[in-house]
C-alpha cells in the first residue's frame, strides 16, 4: 500500500514539471505564461517561441504522462493506483507545485497518460487530434473533440472500469481548462493554429 500511495505522489510531482517554462527559459524565449493566452503549453509556445520550442514542449509534457503510467504499471498490480497515478501526473500539470499551481491545459500531458494506459487509446486520440487540427486549426477545438472521444475509445479498447473513470475524470477537467476557448470559439474570435510560425 505505501508502494501504491507513492506512485500516486510521483506521478504528481512528475506532473508539477513545466516543460513550457523551462524549455523557453533554456531556449531564452519569454516565460509563455506572460504571452498570448498565458497557458504554458505546446501551442503557446509554438506562437511565441517558435516550432522546435514547441515540439521539445510537447514531447516532454507527453512523456511525463507515459513515465508515470508506465512507472505505475510496472510497480503495481491494482488499476485502481494506475488510474490514480494517471490523474495525479494530469492534475500536477495543471496546477503544479513547483510553479504556484498555475499550470497548462493538460492535453500533450493526457495524450501521455492513454498511451501508457492503453497504447491504441492513445494512438486514436492523436489521430482525432491531427484530423480535427488540420481540418478547423483550432487547437482547442481539436483537443475538445478529442477529449470528448476518449472515454469511448477506452472503453471500447480496454474495458478496464478504473481507466475509464480516469479517462472521464480527465476529460471534464479538459473542459473546464477550456472554458475561455469555448467561450471564443463560440465568438468566433478564437486563434488558429499557425503552421508556419515566425521564429522557428
Amino acid at each position: 500500500m505505501l508502494i501504491d500511495i507513492s506512485l500516486v505522489v510521483i506521478a504528481y510531482l512528475l506532473g508539477s514539471f513545466s516543460s513550457a517554462v523551462v524549455v523557453c527559459k533554456l531556449m531564452g524565449y519569454a516565460d509563455p505564461r506572460t504571452l498570448g493566452s498565458g497557458n504554458p503549453g505546446a501551442t503557446n509556445v509554438l506562437r511565441h517561441g517558435g516550432k522546435k520550442a514547441a515540439i521539445i514542449t510537447l514531447i516532454l509534457d507527453m512523456l511525463k504522462g507515459v513515465v508515470a503510467v508506465l512507472l505505475a504499471k510496472f510497480l503495481t498490480d491494482h488499476s485502481l493506483f494506475v488510474a490514480l497515478s494517471a490523474l495525479a501526473v494530469f492534475l500536477g500539470h495543471l496546477y503544479p507545485v513547483f510553479f504556484n499551481f498555475k499550470g497548462g491545459k493538460g492535453v500533450a500531458t493526457a495524450l501521455g497518460v492513454l498511451l501508457a494506459l492503453h497504447w491504441m487509446v492513445g494512438v486514436g486520440a492523436l489521430l482525432t487530434w491531427l484530423a480535427m487540427a488540420f481540418s478547423f486549426r483550432y487547437s482547442s477545438l481539436a483537443a475538445l473533440i478529442t477529449a470528448a472521444m476518449t472515454p469511448i475509445y477506452m472503453y471500447w479498447f480496454s474495458g478496464i472500469e478504473h481507466y475509464i473513470v480516469a479517462n472521464v475524470i480527465i476529460t471534464a477537467l479538459i473542459f473546464w481548462r477550456h472554458q475561455s476557448n469555448i467561450q471564443k470559439l463560440v465568438n468566433g474570435t478564437e486563434g488558429k493554429i499557425k503552421f508556419s510560425p515566425s521564429r522557428s
